[in-house]
């Protein structure tokens, strides 16, 4: 399965990784634009839409949300071959929330068989920006029961309702009224049965516990956290992985402070 990608820029140095941009939910690959901006000059950046969302939005066939893993593993397999079919070396991977569980899971699943993934494209390095390890098993049915109830929303509701509403979790407090409501109207050419099908294929509930596996890769790993992000700045501070903390920023820190994310991504890359 291939998922649809675009690529950005032009290498400095043909050793250079390639970049790749992994969104978060209701995202997809133009939210990278800003940041992709300052890069293109010097580094090749590819970005992903992933399944239900932007132009993968009927990629989907293959996920299952009875799996233990949910699309865990189905998405993983998805982005190494479309990674291969792009013709990817060696690769940075970044990503933003539901993509940066996603990337954990990618780098997890690439050490656990590398002696299979040896001849594919190779990953060295992880940038994750506001992306949860994952639940003790006591919190996972209770996440699940959250997600399901979202899930019927978006599928069934007109999604500015459903937006709406969204958009006033505790996660997103620190957007401004302005920044709320032009989340609210970019995100309303969203597919609802889409993202209601990848948030419980992705759903937390689904996802395992990855610190421990992140924590002894001997790839670089560096976390990124707003300041204003209270939940993952907690998350982030007791991981054991190395942190940045970006000031003036709550949870979308790409979208909130652009040059900030950049500076910090260049700073990590070096």
């Amino acid at each position: 399965m291939l998922l649809y990608s675009e690529t950005f820029g032009t290498k400095a140095d043909i050793n250079q990784p390639t970049l790749v941009f992994l969104h978060g939910l209701l995202g997809n690959g133009r939210d990278w634009r800003y940041v992709i901006s300052q890069l293109a000059a010097t580094q090749q950046c590819i970005t992903i839409d992933l399944p239900g969302h932007g132009l993968s939005a009927f990629v989907d066939a293959e996920m299952t949300t009875e799996a233990p893993d949910g699309g865990f593993e189905v998405i993983h397999q998805a982005l190494t071959a479309t990674l291969a079919h792009r013709g990817v070396n060696d690769y940075v991977l970044i990503g933003y929330s539901m993509g940066a569980r996603l990337a954990m899971y990618h780098a997890c699943a690439l050490a656990e068989n590398s002696s299979v993934s040896s001849n594919g494209p190779r990953l060295i390095n992880v940038l994750l920006e506001g992306g949860h390890f994952g639940l003790p098993d006591a919190e996972r049915e209770p996440r699940y029961q959250h997600d399901q109830r979202w899930a019927a929303r978006f599928a069934q509701q007109p999604l500015v309702d459903v937006l709406q509403d969204w958009y006033q979790q505790p996660v997103f407090m620190s957007l401004t009224t302005e920044q709320r409501q032009a989340l609210i109207t970019k995100r309303s050419d969203n597919l609802g049965s889409g993202i209601a099908r990848m948030m419980l294929a992705t759903s937390l509930a689904k996802q395992p516990q990855l610190l421990p596996q992140l924590q002894q890769l001997s790839l670089p790993i560096h976390y990124l956290c707003g300041e204003h992000d209270t939940k993952f700045l907690d998350l982030a501070l007791a991981c054991g992985l190395a942190v940045t903390v970006i000031d003036n920023a709550g949870h979308n820190i790409h979208i909130e402070q652009p040059i900030a994310f950049t500076t910090a991504l260049l700073a990590f890359l070096d």
